[in-house]
């Protein structure tokens, strides 16, 4: 397969993404070259993260906190592999998904697209930045929310970063904002509408993306040269957020994501400020870039350990103090990994889904009637084993 690089036409871009699906063999043949791209694809992201692991255990060294998340981590894993293994069909096999396209010249600059099964129209994208600690960080990790945005005529770009100790958070800035850049020049090639890109980061994803968004707004209110606009982010949406990194430090420490490593991730202490939204916006230099930021909605669990909803309501304070229109939305009960994962497992009505497609569809009439009629999702995990991850969850 080709790469697409960022310097691209849209129809050059559309064109070479399209060549993956479009060979003149015969369809066996095609279905044979498919299959083992796909498998070729799937050894070498596995031999990455793999490597990266061991390269990790080195700074981990062997403690207990963080031995027994990994238990429990993989535990949570295996109860909800039934949903899984269904999601990871489509990812792999359905003709709507237009995985790793490269958008820049780093490790890990691809980005995975979901397309709506409908091609009338131009559609409006979801940008998504996968959450991971900043250590486990992976497109596919979106694979969920992108497949079921799809159905929504909703068009899906989760963006890969770089994650430790391949780089740390200047670099995830970097490639977050990077791939911003490349969905805003290009996405119309694929029928995304570019007057209505959403941004949307989930738990370090939403940490990093709202990183990129306050430095974006900083650069363009003093004039420098950017690549891409606020202007163009039509609303953020944040997602079990952590946007005060001093607030976090200890938090994270007694969780088992040790000081020493957590503060190697963020460049160390100096450099803490820097990449905390929520402190960078009570600087009255940086007044001028809060004006050109747009609708801010946040949203969070009242259960939430592993970033406590705190987070998410002294950055809307911060942002209102500074005149952003900012909605925050807590739900109650609802852990860390609830709103992202065990809901939309288990079918249904679904709050946060309903809350993200209602807000981006509210200007389009004839999507808001189609919404009403939407069937609801089916259910992917059963109950009792939604409930026991729950219960071995380690975030």
């Amino acid at each position: 397969m080709k790469e697409v690089t960022p310097t691209d036409s849209e129809e050059h871009v559309r064109r070479r993404v399209s060549e993956k699906c479009s060979v003149d063999e015969s369809p066996r043949f095609s279905r044979q070259q498919s299959f083992g791209r796909d498998i070729g694809h799937a050894a070498a992201e596995t031999y990455l993260v793999t490597r990266l692991s061991f390269n990790l255990l080195g700074y981990l060294g062997l403690g207990y906190q963080w031995i027994t998340r990994l238990l429990a981590l993989a535990c949570y894993a295996m109860l909800l592999m039934p949903g899984f293994l269904q999601v990871a069909y489509l990812y792999f096999f359905s003709p709507q998904v237009k995985r790793s396209i490269v958008y820049g010249d780093q490790p890990r600059n691809r980005l995975d697209l979901y397309l709506p099964p409908t091609s009338d129209g131009l559609k409006p994208v979801v940008i998504f930045v996968t959450g991971g600690a900043w250590i486990i960080g992976y497109k596919a990790w979106g694979s969920l929310l992108g497949l079921q945005l799809a159905e929504r005529d909703i068009i899906v770009a989760c963006l890969d970063y770089r994650n430790f100790p391949q780089g740390t958070i200047s670099d995830m800035v970097g490639d977050v904002s990077h791939g911003i850049s490349f969905v805003c020049k290009n996405i119309s090639a694929f029928g995304g509408d570019p007057n209505r890109i959403y941004l949307m980061g989930q738990s370090a994803g939403a940490h990093i993306s709202s990183c990129a968004l306050i430095e974006q707004a900083i650069k363009e209110s003093r004039g420098e040269s950017i690549s891409w606009s606020v202007s163009q982010i039509k609303a953020y949406f944040g997602l079990s957020g952590g946007y005060n990194l001093f607030k976090l430090v200890e938090h994270f420490h007694n969780r088992g994501l040790y000081r020493s490593i957590f503060l190697s991730i963020m460049e160390g202490k100096g450099s803490l400020e820097k990449f905390s939204p929520g402190v960078r916006l009570k600087d009255p230099r940086v007044k001028k870039a809060a004006s050109l930021l747009h609708h801010i909605v946040l949203f969070h669990g009242s259960a939430d350990y592993s970033i406590p909803p705190e987070a998410s309501k002294t950055f809307a304070d911060a942002l209102r103090a500074v005149e952003v229109k900012t909605d925050i939305i807590i739900y109650e009960g609802k852990s860390h990994t609830d709103l992202f994962l065990q809901d939309p497992l288990r079918g249904g009505k679904d709050e946060l889904f309903d809350h993200i497609v209602s807000m981006i569809h509210a200007e389009d009439s004839d999507a808001l009637t189609k919404d009403a009629v939407a069937p609801e999702r089916k259910r992917l995990v059963p109950e009792f084993l939604l409930k026991l991850a729950g219960k071995v969850s380690p975030f």
